[in-house]
């Protein structure tokens, strides 16, 4: 799986030529839309499309079928369709032919102009949505880092036991086996009516989890990032008493340790940490709304432009699946705002993310019912 990084983000945004092609579209990693090749098809729909913008274009059938070439050819590529992702993002113009295959679904989409559209790629950016998970078993931990679209391993073999019996020291197998067959199906039920013997396994459980702390802290303790544990419900509570890392979820994944999927496993997670990130999206556009109307926030895509460009901005905000066309003259200071997609002008939502996010600011794409302002498609918080 491909991944886009800021800086070709940044090499992708620089591109200006007369003929640039954006392409954007939801894919499938397996199922019967993989079988009867609708990946396919959607791209060469997408391609009858580009072609009927280009005619509008001074060029000839030739000029246009050797510029798409690179991309027609992907239509009967079977390999290329067998590992695909969530999305799909194509750019194209002259000696310049970028593919990338994401895990976040793109609504259908396609764009001709002389620069290349990249909005849809921010919500890859929007925030430092990263986070530590800690698969948790007695018999095997790992830990990774994560957002909501990748993953990486983070190599702790060398900091923690890699076992249980290598830490609290006795026959582990033997002991185990029949407490493993009394708590498999039934999470924090699994010490009970053993008295003695339970809270015995359990303190070698906690043994073990704080020799697991101690190592992990070696590599984490410096971070600010949230971590979140996926483990049976029964182990949770013992690794909470012995946690030293301030930014440990109060929830869990409750998982089952025979399952290793991890984008599952992701999935899970973004599911109660999303609240987590959200917040500072929701506190932007508080601060927004507190300030609307004055010089601290804007919603005029004539004062945003030359804002974004001179790195001014904090927060955008944008419609989604809306767009403003025209020209920026940067030599006069001046937006010229049309009523459509013309050969000689630009999205001008797509300059003022590109630039708002180039220059370090928070770009989000919301629907029109959570804008701060829902008049506008376009709203901007200035920096102080």
């Amino acid at each position: 799986m491909a991944t886009i990084t800021k800086q070709e983000l940044q090499d992708l945004e620089s591109i200006r030529n007369v003929h640039c092609i954006s392409i954007y579209m939801p894919t499938h990693q397996k199922g019967e839309e993989v079988l009867q090749q609708e990946d396919a098809k959607l791209l060469k729909n997408h391609l009858k499309e580009v072609k009927l913008k280009l005619e509008q274009e001074p060029l000839g059938k030739r000029e246009i079928s050797e510029l798409i070439a690179p991309i027609q050819e992907l239509i009967h590529d079977g390999e290329f369709w067998r590992h695909q992702s969530n999305g799909l993002a194509l750019f194209l113009t002259n000696g310049i032919v970028k593919k990338y295959t994401l895990p976040i679904s793109f609504k259908p989409f396609n764009h001709v102009a002389n620069s290349l559209y990249l909005t849809p790629l921010l919500p890859m950016f929007t925030g430092d949505d990263s986070f530590f998970l800690l698969w948790l078993q007695l018999e095997k931990v790992k830990l990774y880092k994560k957002t909501r679209y990748y993953s990486s391993e983070i190599q702790i073999e060398d900091k923690i036991p890699s076992r249980m019996e290598e830490r609290v020291g006795y026959d582990y197998e033997q002991k185990s086996l029949q407490f493993r067959s009394q708590q498999e199906g039934h999470g924090a039920a699994a010490f009970h009516g053993h008295g003695e013997a339970d809270r015995d396994r359990k303190n070698e459980i906690e043994r073990y989890f704080s020799a697991l702390d101690r190592g992990l802290m070696t590599l984490i303790q410096n971070e600010s990032k949230p971590l979140i544990i996926a483990c049976q419900d029964y182990l949770f509570p013992i690794y909470q008493k012995v946690n030293t890392y301030k930014y440990l979820l109060a929830d869990h994944i409750s998982f089952d340790p025979t399952e290793t999927d991890e984008s599952k496993l992701r999935e899970l997670a973004w599911k109660k940490l999303s609240p987590v990130f959200d917040k500072e999206r929701l506190e932007k556009i508080e601060i927004f709304k507190k300030f609307d109307g004055t010089s601290r926030t804007s919603s005029d895509i004539e004062q945003i432009i030359p804002a974004a460009i001179l790195g001014k901005i904090d927060s955008l905000f944008i419609q989604k699946n809306e767009d403003i066309w025209g020209i920026y003259e940067p030599e006069k200071d001046l937006v010229r705002v049309d009523k459509e997609l013309l050969p000689s002008n630009v999205s001008l939502l797509n300059r003022a993310a590109m630039k708002t996010f180039l220059n370090g600011g928070k770009v989000y794409l919301l629907e029109k019912e959570d804008m701060p302002n829902p008049f506008s498609k376009i709203n901007a918080l200035y920096r102080y």
